[in-house]
């Protein structure tokens, strides 16, 4: 630490002053967030394999297509079949549990920033701060104030992960076109209603966007939080760095890729703006002749 500017030490003494001073509160945001995420985890960990199997496969089918379904079907066997399901059951629940959290703050904070400049002017140069930050550091302050397990990963995923759809929505919400936000408010609709008819359906794809890169980011990060205790397959690619196994390595790496590939073609495609194809053009199939 340097004697000029001991800023790691501020930091230091902050948090410290945080786990003496909180009250209770720390126990209790710690102890909801565990609840919800131990409940996510149980809840996969009880659908049966090919059930889990079906929903990946049939939404791949509604939202991609033929092509896509067989190969959420091929990644799911491959999970399966090297032994990597309960591991990815576990992954698949912290993403989600980070994700509704990121989803619950930042898509509020992003409508905010894109509707006042002055809250974007003191939320974007913090957005940046915690997007350059080394994933690493975040888990050090969220391991000292919730202790080693699911709640420090969970947290530190939601920092690491949160950007992505605050600077998207806000983003999405500013370029929607002014002539028909003026038209709304022409008609006579409130700015709430200005927002949730108009401002919020023409943001949609950049909303959705920010979504995709934020379950995508929560992915990276929940592997990186293995260090702390969160589980997974993180733990399996810790152990695999740890003993230098490479056989682990790969299997492991290969479950979070394939599990990081379905979760984004799914997610891509929800709010995207492309034209309804029928039946016959998901299967394949040619299209019926005319008979005139």
């Amino acid at each position: 630490m340097s004697e000029f500017l001991p800023l790691g030490e501020w930091v230091d003494r902050g948090v410290k002053f945080v786990i003496d001073n909180d009250g209770g509160t720390l126990e209790r945001l710690g102890s909801g967030i565990g609840t919800m995420t131990e409940g996510i985890e149980l809840a996969l960990q009880a659908v049966p394999v090919w059930m889990v199997t079906a929903i990946f496969v049939l939404t791949g089918f509604w939202r991609v297509g033929w092509k896509f379904a067989l190969f959420c079907l091929a990644c799911c066997m491959v999970i399966d079949g090297t032994g990597f399901w309960p591991q990815t059951m576990v992954t698949l629940a912290l993403i989600i549990a980070a994700t509704v959290i990121s989803l619950i703050i930042g898509l509020p904070l992003g409508i905010w920033v894109a509707r006042n400049d002055r809250v974007a002017a003191v939320v974007r140069p913090t957005l940046d701060f915690m997007q350059t930050m080394p994933a690493f550091v975040y888990l050090i302050p969220a391991a000292m104030l919730f202790g080693l397990g699911r709640v420090p990963g969970v947290l530190a995923t939601v920092i690491f992960a949160m950007p992505p759809v605050v600077r998207l929505t806000s983003l999405g919400i500013r370029q929607v076109n002014k002539e028909q936000v003026e038209a709304g408010v022409t008609f006579g609709c409130t700015p709430m209603q200005v927002l949730l008819k108009v401002q919020i359906p023409g943001a949609l794809p950049s909303i959705m966007a920010g979504i995709n890169q934020t379950i995508m980011m929560a992915l990276s990060m929940v592997i990186i939080a293995s260090m702390v205790g969160a589980g997974g397959l993180g733990n399996d690619v810790l152990a695999s760095i740890q003993r230098l196994d490479i056989g682990l390595g790969f299997e492991s790496g290969l479950a979070v890729v394939l599990l990081a590939i379905m979760l984004d073609r799914i997610t891509e495609t929800v709010g995207a703006q492309r034209p309804r194809q029928s039946l016959r053009d998901r299967l394949g199939l040619p299209a019926k002749k005319d008979r005139t």
